[in-house]
């Protein structure tokens, strides 16, 4: 072994003054930084007033939006569960005035009363119950023709595109006269019952032409909450407006205030996208309590309504929750972690390969790499911004539009890599 000479001695005597020096102070408390406190508070509100800025956004699309309320309600009748139900719900109506069991009854007390032997009325009368539930299978099925008729599915979307334009009227406040009947505001089925009685009528059932012009309704909200409704959908327009734009600067001042940027992004995305799980398990959640809610023969047609209704929320939580693993994951493979770092210098690799192997095949990008390598940073920034403009710009982005966004323009970012070549001598005479 080489003995040290005398200037390394010295050296390691000295690094050895400095350790034992270093190890004999006291450890240094982590001073407590109100800016850290600051981007944690901000990160924390923004990510949970985004699933909140979310449902705002869909129950004022639904109350205000009548275009986008007929495009959540309209599948509604034409799913086989619902039909059903309309289907019992308009039979039932129908023989509450259309007593067939009575009519038939009468109608035998009549004959034998014109003195027809008891031989012949008696064995009738024994009829009028079978004939009754006949009659009310009949009924049923021409009601169930109906309800499932194209002209009916307009009717439908027709009926509740006016109900929904007047109800926004009155909560907008440009109605002048609101029709309450005992305290509820109410939807009326008459337009069912009518389509109902000309079907039966024109299929033989004369006696449905019996059934007044009667305004069977469904209930749509308590008319002694009317006036309040209408504070809460100006409030809901203006927070449907601005709380989105709120959670976003919000999370963006966070990331910004925070000492480490890189982790914050990382926090908010998966904030934002723990939040949308967080909505989603609720939703199941309510869907299960709905159902269970109902009597049996309704659980079915219960549970599609409501898989319709929220469909759009459902696509909205795939869509931000998608964004936020998106945006999560970049900050993450930008970082300097081991497993970032690696995967970075893999990629790296593989693109200088895919180099090497074009350029023994003849591929030069002649004054492109040299251009490309000067102006790297810029095109990196300006292909992120356009994909951003691109996700803004997209009307009603899905989940998948993100994912297909997202491998576009890591695509693009190799591409650029392939072709980032510097000049050729320009390390060298850098190093000179």
């Amino acid at each position: 072994m080489t003995p040290l000479s005398t200037d390394e001695r010295a050296e390691l005597e000295q690094l050895r003054a400095e350790v034992e020096q270093l190890r004999a102070q006291p450890p240094r408390r982590r001073r407590f930084s109100w800016k850290s406190l600051a981007a944690g508070i901000l990160l924390v509100l923004g990510c949970a007033l985004a699933p909140l800025s979310l449902m705002t956004v869909w129950v004022h699309n639904q109350v205000a939006n009548t275009d986008r309320f007929v495009a959540t309600m309209s599948p509604l009748i034409r799913e086989p569960a619902v039909q059903a139900a309309v289907t019992d719900r308009v039979t039932d109506t129908v023989f509450n005035y259309v007593d067939v069991q009575a009519l038939a009854t009468n109608a035998v007390n009549a004959l034998a009363t014109q003195g027809v032997p008891p031989q012949i009325t008696d064995p009738l009368q024994g009829l009028t119950g079978p004939l009754a539930s006949s009659v009310r299978n009949f009924v049923h099925d021409r009601v169930g023709e109906v309800v499932a008729s194209p002209g009916v599915a307009q009717l439908w979307d027709q009926t509740i595109r006016v109900a929904h334009e007047q109800m926004n009227e009155v909560l907008s406040g440009n109605s002048n006269a609101v029709v309450v009947s005992g305290g509820e505001v109410r939807l009326d089925l008459a337009p069912f019952i009518t389509a109902a009685k000309q079907q039966l009528v024109g299929a033989g059932f004369t006696v449905a032409g019996r059934i007044p012009d009667v305004h069977p309704t469904i209930a749509v909200t308590d008319a002694t909450t009317l006036e309040r409704a209408k504070g809460a959908y100006s409030l809901l327009d203006k927070v449907a407006t601005w709380l989105p734009w709120v959670a976003l600067v919000i999370l963006a001042l966070g990331v910004y205030v925070a000492r480490n940027h890189r982790r914050a992004l990382i926090g908010a995305g998966l904030g934002v996208a723990f939040g949308m799980l967080v909505i989603a398990a609720a939703l199941v959640i309510t869907r299960g309590a709905l159902t269970g809610a109902v009597p049996p023969r309704s659980t079915i047609a219960t549970g599609v309504s409501y898989d319709l209704v929220v469909r759009f929320l459902r696509a909205g939580l795939r869509t931000v929750f998608a964004v936020g693993i998106v945006v999560a994951l970049g900050a993450f493979l930008a970082g300097p972690s081991a497993t970032a770092v690696g995967i970075r210098k893999g990629v790296t690799t593989s693109i200088d390969w895919l180099r090497r192997g074009g350029a023994r095949a003849g591929l030069r990008t002649g004054p492109v790499g040299p251009w490309v390598h000067a102006h790297r940073t810029a095109l990196r920034a300006a292909l992120v911004a356009i994909a951003v403009l691109v996700f803004v710009l997209i009307d009603q982005p899905s989940g998948l539009d993100v994912l297909v966004i997202a491998l576009v323009l890591l695509f693009l970012l190799a591409v650029v890599q392939f072709l980032d070549q510097p000049r050729q001598g320009a390390g060298r005479a850098g190093s000179g």
